[in-house]
């Protein structure tokens, strides 16, 4: 019965919300992220550790929650913008989004075969749409709701703009049939991964996470090049799309390697502003047996987390 009634009220938010303006439910996000900030402990307080163990001291108890709840808001404002995007199209998508740095993309992945790996910063969501209209649809690993229910709405929504989303199960091997048909491919790349999963060890915020190296595995499958890229708010209900220079050499790294030069590229502007960031997401859900390091108090340890330490580079390579 909860099921059928979030899927009601989801086909109801996603016929509702495109008819009235953006401005609208911008003022809406914030408040719909304050109310969740408060009411959803567990993820209040998994936001307000994670930026404990990810800055120290550098932010007061006061400045950690404010952080927090802005991260919350700008969650809000990302799925509500999300159900608002059948209003975006390739005529208007310029007024509300800017591109930096897409000289590059254009020019290396120019016959469409590029890899893009994404973070869950700012609206993410957005950042695909204005992919789709200014380069070229893709193909996009998604991640499946518990209510099944929801997938098929999420999907439509998030295709309009010509992307195709597959689901996890195969979908690095549908990605790499795509960059064959020399078509770009994406993924969001800072989720924490099981180590059986796929993974890789890299350095976030000096703490030890396990990631995805699909970006990294189908570059050299592929030849692919790897553009980071993330969105940013500004003034105006507008954003910025930045894409970072593709990761140099990456045939000579290894998928560790790979992963942590996406990382690192990505940190700063974290440090900078770490509001926009999904701080309510667990990043750090394993933590080494024997450390100094203070990790959020969810982490738990793992003896394959403690083996994959050793061996950083090695990587399970995706089912056939």
């Amino acid at each position: 019965m909860r099921y059928r009634l979030e899927w009601l009220g989801m086909r109801l938010a996603a016929a509702l919300v495109p008819l009235l303006p953006q401005s609208f439910w911008i003022a809406l996000a914030r408040v719909v992220g304050s109310t969740a900030f408060v009411v959803d402990r567990r993820a209040r307080c998994v936001a307000i550790g994670n930026l404990e163990a990810a800055f120290g001291e550098r932010f007061s108890e006061d400045e950690r929650r404010k952080i927090a709840r802005e991260s919350f808001q700008h969650f809000s404002r990302t799925m509500l913008e999300l159900l608002w995007s059948p209003r975006l199209n390739s005529q208007n998508i310029s007024r509300y989004i800017d591109m930096v740095n897409a000289d590059e993309i254009k020019r290396l992945g120019s016959a469409g075969h590029f890899i893009m790996a994404v973070y869950h910063y700012s609206n993410w969501e957005w950042l695909g749409a204005a992919c789709a209209y200014n380069l070229m649809p893709g193909t996009i690993i998604s991640q499946e709701f518990k209510n099944s229910l929801l997938d098929p709405i999420f999907k439509d929504l998030r295709e309009r703009v010509g992307h195709k989303f597959v689901p996890r199960h195969r979908g690095v091997i549908r990605m790499y049939k795509a960059l064959k048909r020399n078509e770009p491919a994406a993924m969001l790349v800072d989720l924490t991964l099981p180590p059986r999963d796929g993974a890789v060890m890299i350095d976030c915020f000096g703490l030890k996470t396990s990631v995805a190296a699909a970006h990294g595995w189908l570059h050299k499958q592929t030849g692919a090049p790897i553009f980071p890229a993330h969105a940013e708010p500004l003034p105006g209900g507008r954003y910025r799309v930045v894409f970072h220079p593709a990761i140099r050499d990456a045939q000579e790294k290894s998928e560790q390697e790979i992963a942590q030069m996406c990382w690192d590229g990505f940190q700063p502007y974290v440090e900078r502003n770490p509001a926009p960031w999904l701080w309510m997401y667990k990043h750090w859900r394993y933590k080494p047996s024997k450390t100094d390091c203070a990790y959020p108090f969810y982490a738990q340890t793992l003896p394959r987390f403690d083996r994959m330490i050793s061996a950083p580079e090695c990587v399970v390579e995706p089912e056939d």
